[in-house]
């Protein structure tokens, strides 16, 4: 069954002062993150404004490379991160698993909704990056639910991530597949209207804005930021609901300064983390803090139901059978 996040859950007051400046939090703090270089460096600056007497050193790549550097890492016997802040809660389950993380049971998180975080509290999620559809204004109809795409005016139109070069795409196939009324049938009935997945985002983001195809499966914040720039391009959250990687943070259970990871966990779950995250045009996981301009109120978006354990153990086999419908 599909969920709808409720606002209720914000029980923390906004009209708190801004976060002081802490002293008694110090020393070398090392991130590994996925954000892209601007997003890190103004999380970092933020982090660093609240505590000022943390050094934060950080080195910036995609998931799948942050984690062929870790697990290296990992096979040395020298892991170097004290927290990681990467794309999706699948890896994380996968770290959990592998005794990896280290719970942080302080973590103050009352405000959220608790699917979206870990129970055992070593991840915890800062944000929701959604995919929906993107559509060209040029396109022939305006598309109202997922089912919309197997409509034969979309045959040959649409574009969409790769699972197996994107994680987020991973978490849509996996939340799609598993929905009722869509499942397996559907990415057959996306084949059968031709769609060839590729690559990430990015490139289904340009496909549609520039026309070469009317339709797309793609995350928000592209086409939402880019809109009152002018691109000819419209965003929908589908009735069904939207699939969304919520960017975990978590501390290294190998953590050389545990009080810093801990103070970066609380700085990004905080009013002013999380309006942070409004600031740089993403959805804020905290109920109480306004979406960017041109979101929809975060009680209006329906999550299609995602459980990250049960994902991590169907990965491989979801994949395959991806590739068995759309080709290797």
């Amino acid at each position: 069954m599909n969920r709808t996040i409720v606002a209720a859950l914000a029980a923390v007051s906004l009209a708190a002062p801004a976060m002081a400046q802490t002293t008694d939090v110090s020393g070398r703090l090392v991130l590994y993150t996925s954000q892209p270089n601007e997003d890190a460096q103004r999380t970092v600056d933020a982090f660093t404004a609240a505590y000022p007497n943390v050094e934060v050193e950080w080195i910036r790549d995609g998931t799948t490379q942050v984690m062929a550097r870790l697990e290296a890492e990992f096979a040395a016997g020298s892991p170097q991160p004290d927290v990681l802040l990467i794309a999706d809660t699948v890896t994380m389950e996968g770290l959990e698993a592998q005794g990896r993380l280290l719970p942080y049971a302080g973590a103050d998180v009352s405000a959220y909704d608790p699917s979206l975080m870990d129970p055992e509290r070593h991840y915890f999620s800062t944000k929701l990056i959604t995919t929906g559809i993107i559509y060209n204004t040029a396109a022939p109809f305006v598309p109202e639910t997922w089912a919309d795409l197997l409509r034969p005016e979309a045959a040959g139109q649409i574009a969409m991530p790769s699972p197996l070069t994107s994680g987020a795409a991973t978490i849509h196939m996996i939340s799609l597949t598993s929905h009722p009324d869509l499942g397996w049938e559907y990415y057959e009935g996306l084949a059968a209207q031709g769609t060839n997945p590729q690559g990430g985002n990015g490139g289904v983001y340009n496909a549609v804005a520039g026309g070469e195809q009317m339709f797309g499966m793609v995350v928000d914040f592209l086409p939402i930021r880019e809109i009152p720039n002018g691109a000819p391009v419209g965003f929908v959250f589908p009735e069904e609901g939207v699939s969304a990687v919520t960017e975990p943070v978590a501390i290294l259970s190998t953590a050389q300064n545990v009080p810093a990871a801990q103070a970066f966990v609380d700085f990004l779950l905080s009013p002013e983390g999380q309006q942070l995250a409004a600031d740089m045009g993403y959805l804020p996981a905290h109920p109480a803090i306004s979406p960017p301009e041109g979101f929809p109120a975060l009680e209006e978006i329906r999550l299609l139901d995602f459980d990250p354990a049960a994902a991590l153990r169907s990965a491989d086999e979801d994949r395959l059978r991806f590739t068995e419908i759309f080709g290797g």
